[in-house]
């Protein structure tokens, strides 16, 4: 691990413990009113970081986390709490889509994405192909969870990496949890 990830890693907790201690930065969106989507959840795909076409079909009656990553955030180390919660929590899978949109914290190729999860976090969870997430140029799943019109009420785009999507066994946008809200802090 580089010497600037070795520094990001160990300034994480700290970071983390701060957020909780003020409140500052952890935002918390919620569909309160259960509103459906105008369009069907299930109806998305995606392509993982090998090239293969998914079908969110493919994720009915599960719950679906999904997050905006990057390699040289001050939020990487939520790569092992990600782990940990796919490994633990039932009928629930995470999605990784990588991004680049926020200071180039993800300068790497799909392949080095890849890599560095394994390898570093040991993560096993599907991990997209590297795209924006923010824009107009945002990739298709980006524009249904950050667009009213299609995912029935919320228009929050990411504001950093490791913002997280939580979709529920019905293909409803559930909440959203800003980038400080650590992965083992939501509740399913």
């Amino acid at each position: 691990m580089s010497l600037k990830r070795k520094i990001i890693t160990s300034l994480y907790p700290l970071q983390m413990k701060l957020s909780k201690l003020t409140g500052m930065g952890i935002n918390i969106y919620e569909n309160k009113d259960n509103v459906q989507p105008p369009q069907d959840f299930y109806s998305l795909k995606a392509t993982l970081n090998n090239g293969e076409e998914i079908s969110f079909e493919k994720f009915k009656n599960q719950k679906v986390l999904i997050v905006n990553l990057a390699s040289l955030c001050g939020y990487t180390p939520q790569y092992e709490e990600l782990q940990k919660l796919y490994e633990q929590a039932e009928n629930l899978v995470i999605l990784g889509f990588p991004a680049n949109n926020f200071g180039k914290q993800e300068p790497g190729s799909d392949d080095e994405i890849s890599n560095f999860c394994k390898i570093n976090y040991g993560v096993t969870f599907p991990l997209f192909k590297k795209d924006d997430v923010t824009g107009k140029e945002k990739q298709p799943v980006y524009q249904w969870l950050s667009d009213k019109n299609k995912n029935g009420w919320n228009d929050i785009e990411p504001e950093w990496n490791f913002y997280k999507y939580l979709v529920d066994e019905n293909g409803n946008l559930q909440k959203v949890f800003s980038s400080s809200v650590s992965p083992m802090d939501i509740n399913l």
